[in-house]
Order: C-alpha cells, then structure tokens, then sequence
C-alpha cells in the first residue's frame, strides 16, 4: 500500500540496532519481501559486542550455544575456538553474518536515533536521526539491546581528573596499556570481574573500588576440541530442542531435586563438580536454588569457603564475601578473579561504608582519603533494559511519550508491545527473558514471532497493530507474580534498575523461557489473542 509522507522516504520498517537482533531481523523482513533500513549508533555490526572491548571481555554463555540457529548451514560452517568466545571472535561472527547473508547495503552506521513519533493521522512512525535522516515507516523495531546504554553515575569533580578514565561499555577500538600506571576500576560485577585480573598485571598498582561484593564462579574457560564440536553438529537440532526446556534457554544441566534431597556431603560434592565445571551451570546444581531461601544459603556458604580458601588475607576475603541472596544478582563467571587479590599490586578498598565523595586532579577521594591514580577504568554497567529505549524520543498516539508511560516502571505485553505505541515492536525487552536467559535464542524466538506477526496482520488486511490494554495489564502482573516466587527480587540488582539513581525499582525480565515461549505460541495460535489488529488509518 504506497503513502506519500510529508518529509523522506517510506519504507516498510525502520530498525534500531545491528547486533544479533537488528541483523536478523533485517534477514526476516527481506525473507517476507519487505524493505527495511537497520540504523547503528556504532561504527559497524555488533551492538554490545562493538562497544565492549575492555580486557577480558567475553560471553559467560558457550560459544556453542550463544549463536544463531536460523540457518543450519551456518551452524555446521562456523568454527569456534573457546569454550567462551571472546568478544573479538564474537565481533568477526557478526560480521561473517553480515557478509554472508548479503545485509551491509541495509545497514547505515555511525547514525543515532535520536526520535521516533508516530503520526497518529497516517498510521506510520516518522524516524529522525543524528544525521538529520527522515524516515518513515510502517513498523519500527526496537533492537537496542538489553545491556547497551551505558550507566556513568555522576561522580563529581571528574571532569578535574588530571589522567586519562574509560568506562567499559566504550572502551577505545584501539585498546588501553596501563604499564606502569596506577589504575583504579571503579565496580565489580561482570565487566570488573573480567577486566581486573588482566589490568592488574599490567598495572604498576591498581586499586579495585567495591561497593557490593559479587557471587564469582570459575568460568575454566579452554580451547574447543574438534571432536566436540563435531558431536554437537552431528545433532545440532536436538542440542538446542534440549537447551530450549532449560529455565534459562541453555545448558545448565539443571538439577530439579532439593538441596535437602540429599546428605550435605552429597551437597558439597555436587557444589564441587559444578565448580570444577565452571560457568553459569553452578545455578543449575539444584531446582530450589533461586525459590527457597535456606536453600540459597547453601550456595552462598559454599561459594563464600571457596574465596576464604583462594584469597591468602582474611580480611581481603571477607571483604570479597557476599552476603546477599546468591544470584539474585547477575551471577559471574571469570578468570582468576579472587586469585588476583593475592598480588602485591592489588588492593581492595571497601567503599560500601565509604562512598567515593569525589574524583580530584590526581585520583579520587574515598572515605577521606585520597587515591593518587593514573587512570581509571569505570566498569559500572548499564542502564539495563529500557535505558537505550529512554535515551530516543519516541512518542505513540496522541503524542504521549514512552518515556512518560513508563515513568513508574515499563508496562507491556509479552514483552513486545505496548499499548498506545502501534506497530512499534522491542526485541527482547522488559517482561520477556531477555537477561535471564541465552540471548540469542531469546533473540531470534522474538524476532520470528515479530515478523509472523506482521506477515500474519499483512495477509488479513491489518496494519494498525496495538496490544488491548486490559491484556497488556494482565501481562505486566503475571510477570510480577512469577518474579515474586523467584528471590530474584530479593536484592538490589541492575534487574530492578538500582544501580541507575533515580531509576524506577521495578523487576523487569520474565523467569522461566519454556514458559514464556509456550505463552507467546498460545497467543500466537489463539489468533494473537490480545491485541488489536486493524487496517490502516483512514487519513493517510
């Protein structure tokens, strides 16, 4: 259906993001014969893993799992070289993909989306861009990433800092050697935990600023063998059937017994192997884990012996011993990170009873003392979830904006649309697993539904589509009640935004990615129960 809008070109959709997301669903929509233009922040394909090259930055999923499965060729002709993959390899994955599938000509760089409005009186979304590009389209597809926007607290007096400071989420393409400097990293969750231990044996002495300490589990990180690689190809379908029932939408090997199952020599042994193994599967050791606190008390008292076991200093070791509720936040996953607390080049100063006040000409001040330092690395996260969305203008009928609909916290349906925004689709976004899960698989799972979805209201006649708002309530509550059997709300975690201040405390992904999917294939097959679906707008 040709319209002539007031300013630009049309096309079918707009996407925002070239990573995993923005780069297959380019792929879908041109497979359903529709045009799309992909605008990226960045110079070049990757989202996060564009952004993120700090030291030691990589997955925390297995390299054999966190990939696309859209295409069979694909899987059995990329070759991977860790267990984890680091981000460089991850980046030449991107790109491969890119070129492989012919999308470079619909992907345009080094351009922001700076506004996305939608014109009540034609049904299309009017897209604006740091590079004065207007664009409209019928649909607009939100690809910006879970964990894009970086979070840089306003720490005062930085702009005084004599040295040179990186934040991890923006690390320079051309790396960072930090011979001979003194080096502070101010945070310690995922992006610390990976870069400290290799900063440090660069560092002439760095300085490690710990707010809140985190559950760390060994990632054993190695080389993949062939012969592996070639057992999960011989039955890649079957490999991801099985990770696809996991809670997670990975191989976490989980145990669905209690902890009080078993004898607590039994528990400890069971403790150790998933230890020994390394990675994220320590959380599948048993099914109560993340349900029965005085279950999570054996996790975290097993996690806790094994830091006063590697750290050589008591008082250092209980400094790095958490006391929250075990993974409740994002649990991590490193490489000689408690070992590294044994060099004579590294301490760990506790800031949690001392906050930094502020950061001076020669460092920073904590707890009234000042900390000479050349450099420092800010490795404190993200706005998570909805921060890059907040970041663009994007305002739904009548001319009420996301950002203002979602003041208390993001209210959607399935995770996918929200009322008063039509036609405006987030992949992997709040109230969906997102974060809890393996993203890949949780990315192409949205962007399939997403263009059977427009495929669907396409064939009928519909181009108006818009989830009804009673289902878009009934959604946001459910998602609040099974986070409320979780003790993932139980701390205070990027999950719930309290690393932003001012940020509204709501948990925002979905717990359970068989579950969810089931859902969402219901709707699917129910007609797409829930939403309202109709032809376009008369005034177009």
């Amino acid at each position: 259906m040709q319209r002539k809008p007031d300013n630009g070109s049309i096309i079918d959709a707009v996407i925002v993001g070239a990573g995993f997301a923005g780069l297959y669903m380019l792929y879908r929509l041109r497979r359903l014969g529709l045009t799309a233009r992909v605008f990226e922040a960045g110079g070049g394909v990757g989202g996060t893993w564009y952004w993120n090259r700090y030291p030691g930055a990589r997955c925390d999923i297995v390299s054999m799992e966190y990939s696309y499965q859209f295409s069979a060729e694909l899987q059995q002709e990329w070759e991977w070289t860790e267990r984890y993959a680091s981000q460089p390899e991850i980046l030449e994955y991107l790109n491969h993909v890119a070129d492989r599938f012919g999308l470079r000509d619909g992907l345009q760089f080094n351009t922001r989306v700076t506004a996305a409005v939608y014109d009540d009186r034609t049904g299309l979304w009017n897209i604006h861009t740091d590079r004065d590009d207007h664009v409209t389209a019928r649909f607009c597809i939100m690809a910006t990433g879970c964990l894009s926007s970086a979070n840089l607290p306003p720490f005062p007096g930085l702009e005084s800092f004599g040295g040179t400071y990186y934040h991890t989420a923006a690390w320079p393409h051309d790396g960072v050697d930090f011979t001979g400097r003194r080096t502070g990293v101010i945070g310690t969750g995922s992006s610390g935990v990976q870069c400290i231990p290799l900063i440090a044996k660069q560092a002439s002495h760095l300085h490690v600023f710990q707010r809140t300490p985190t559950y760390v589990v060994p990632a054993h990180n190695r080389p993949l063998e062939a012969a592996e690689q070639e057992r999960i190809k011989a039955d890649y379908d079957a490999f991801r059937q099985h990770n696809s029932l996991e809670p997670g939408g990975a191989d976490f090997r989980t145990n669905y017994g209690s902890v009080f199952d078993v004898t607590p020599e039994e528990r400890e042994r069971i403790y150790e192997e998933r230890w020994q193994s390394g990675g994220l599967p320590f959380m599948g050791a048993f099914g109560d884990l993340m349900f029965d606190p005085a279950a999570n008390r054996t996790a975290q008292e097993f996690i806790r012996n094994k830091i006063r076991s590697i750290v050589k200093d008591p008082d250092t070791a209980e400094k790095l011993c958490p006391y929250q509720m075990f993974a409740c936040k994002r649990l991590c996953v490193g490489t000689n990170y408690y070992e590294t607390y044994n060099r004579d080049n590294v301490t760990l100063v506790d800031i949690s009873n001392a906050p930094i006040e502020t950061i001076t000409e020669k460092g920073l001040r904590s707890g009234g003392r000042e900390y000479e330092l050349d450099s420092i690395v800010f490795a404190t996260g993200f706005d998570a979830m909805t921060g890059a969305l907040m970041r663009i203008d994007i305002r739904g009928a009548d001319d009420v904006a996301l950002k203002d609909k979602w003041a208390a916290g993001p209210r959607n349906y399935l995770g996918l649309m929200t009322a008063g925004f039509p036609n405006l689709f987030t992949i992997t976004g709040p109230g969906s697993p997102s974060v809890l899960s393996n993203m890949v698989p949780s990315i192409e799972y949205h962007v399939e539904w997403i263009a059977t979805f427009i495929e669907y209201a396409l064939g009928h006649g519909y181009e108006y589509l818009e989830p009804a708002l009673e289902a878009e309530d009934k959604w946001v509550d459910h998602v609040n009640e099974v986070a409320d059997m979780t003790l993932f709300p139980q701390c205070n975690s990027w999950y719930l935004g309290a690393n932003v201040p001012g940020k509204p405390r709501v948990f925002m992904p979905y717990f359970g990615y068989p579950q969810y999917a089931e859902v969402c294939n219901n709707v699917a097959t129910g007609g797409y129960e829930g939403f309202i679906m109709q032809p376009a707008p008369a005034g177009e």
